[in-house]
């Protein structure tokens, strides 16, 4: 066994250690929280596997420090906080596995049993808490290797680990892409891709919440796309995100192919992952949420990846396959695929039990917009575009802006250098023009409720018209917006709709 220094330094750990002795079991801690001590990472999570009862440890621990402890009989477990940390304390066990379930048949088993168990080996590591070798690594299975040398793969035969449950698959892939850096990639050994496709049926036992949590995971990681490209090659994007899969491939007549979109789709998402990363740094974006009276919005300061931006640039193009279109002596078209697309977000996200309130809209927004700022690049930029462009945007006019920028992937680096030069100019309008009218927040100075006060009506549909009249004319800065402004205009429009105020 190798003995580790200073990984174990915080005092919880000796109070586990001496409270373990007293009820005469051995403890461990074991799992990330290991394996992120050799990588150099923070982690807060940590887990505490007993040769004996968990919960019992758990309690006796939070007796001394003075801790709430939160028991969870039916999984075995029990938590508490301390100091900043967490402990997830259980049993040592061994599992086995009905075919038409994930869940296990669990009894109570050694530490070597325990890790057994666990999904890949650098995983499977443990620092030993027993007074006669504190610190002392028990690594069965090679982790600390396999950590070394970036590979993950499963302690026992992989069709085992994977087929009794197949929630272990996502979880190879989100680790692959979450804990590779430049320096230090990580890769899924051959063996266990193999596996992956051999059991990628297996995935139809798992909930459709757990998939998109995974999924989640993986879209919020500095590359993403390597999640994505990994699902692909194990034969599981096209069960989970068929809708993904389908942007594969390239199609040729005349001579003339189009981009290959989900290579595009992948490109963007990492350049939103580092684009988003940088204007955080920076200070320059926000995160809004419905405020609590239900009118308007409620700006945070960004301070982690926007899950939601990541979904839109995941589907931005998912709408191409079906708008895909050959014009002979012009070549591919997608026609109108970013209002395709905005249609199929509900359905892919109901598919996944993703939420369906104001994050699912704000993803289908986003992809039905992200053409219009690079339409306003390729076109004279008049301020009436660019409110209509804040108008619909509202408050995700800075995360639109950024998916667009990020959409800018041409190999042509004139043509790259072009785009982007017009795309500042915009990005300046935008700025103008919000500073002089305040269009992302805008609300119409006219309501309902003052037409029908205004001209003694109750409510139709000319009231509609009057409102749109008004907000029509504000946007194309025909009038400004102001209240009297508007309420002129409105008194305009209504007579020519035979309305006349009451006294």
């Amino acid at each position: 066994m190798t003995r580790t220094e200073g990984y174990l330094d915080h005092p919880v750990f000796g109070m586990v250690s001496e409270t373990a002795a007293e009820l005469g079991v051995r403890a461990f801690v074991i799992g990330g929280y290991v394996r992120d001590c050799f990588l150099g990472r923070a982690n807060d999570d940590i887990d505490i596997v007993v040769e004996g009862s968990g919960i019992a440890l758990a309690e006796a621990v939070g007796e001394k420090v003075h801790a709430r402890v939160s028991v969870f009989r039916n999984f075995g477990t029990a938590m508490l906080k301390y100091q900043g940390i967490e402990l997830e304390f259980v049993g040592a066990r061994r599992e086995s596995y009905d075919r038409g379930s994930r869940k296990p048949f669990v009894e109570d088993g050694t530490l070597e049993e325990d890790q057994a168990r666990r999904d890949f080996t650098i995983n499977a590591m443990a620092f030993s808490l027993q007074k006669e070798d504190f610190g002392a690594l028990v690594d069965p299975f090679g982790g600390i290797r396999d950590l070394a040398s970036g590979i993950i793969r499963t302690p026992l035969d992989p069709d085992t680990t994977y087929s009794d449950d197949p929630l272990r698959m996502l979880r190879g892939i989100r680790f692959a892409a979450k804990l590779s850096t430049p320096e230090h990639p990580f890769h899924i050994v051959p063996k266990s891709i193999e596996s992956m496709r051999r059991n990628a049926s297996r995935l139809e036992i798992l909930s459709k919440e757990r998939i998109a949590e995974e999924l989640n995971k993986m879209l919020v990681t500095p590359r993403p796309s390597m999640a994505f490209r990994l699902l692909d090659e194990a034969g599981l994007l096209r069960t989970i995100l068929p809708q993904i899969d389908a942007l594969k491939g390239v199609e040729t007549l005349e001579g003339r192919g189009h981009k290959e979109n989900f290579s595009h789709t992948l490109e963007v998402l990492d350049n939103v992952a580092a684009e988003e990363a940088a204007a955080i740094a920076e200070g320059r974006l926000q995160d809004f949420t419905p405020a609590e009276d239900g009118d308007g919005w409620v700006g945070t300061p960004r301070t982690a990846p926007n899950l939601w931006l990541r979904w839109a640039a995941l589907l931005h193009d998912v709408g191409k396959p079906a708008s895909k279109r050959f014009a002979p002596g012009q070549g591919w078209t997608f026609h109108g695929h970013e209002v395709i697309g905005a249609r199929m977000v509900p359905k892919i996200f109901s598919s996944l039990r993703l939420p369906q309130d104001w994050k699912m809209k704000y993803v289908a927004k986003l992809v039905q917009l992200h053409l219009r700022p690079i339409a306003l690049v390729d076109d004279e930029v008049t301020d009436s575009a660019v409110r209509r462009l804040l108008f619909d945007a509202g408050q995700d006019i800075d995360d639109l802006m950024l998916l667009c920028n990020a959409d800018i992937t041409s190999k042509n680096p004139v043509k790259v250098a072009r785009i982007r030069a017009n795309f500042e100019k915009v990005m300046a309008k935008l700025a103008d023009v919000e500073a002089l009218d305040a269009i992302r927040n805008w609300k119409n100075p006219i309501t309902g409720e003052y037409v029908m006060e205004v001209f003694g009506i109750g409510p139709c549909n000319l009231i509609g018209q009057i409102k749109e009249a008004v907000k029509e004319a504000i946007l194309d800065g025909k009038i400004e917006s102001s209240f009297e402004a508007a309420d002129a205009l409105m008194r305009e429009v209504a007579a020519g709709l035979g309305l006349t105020p009451v006294k």
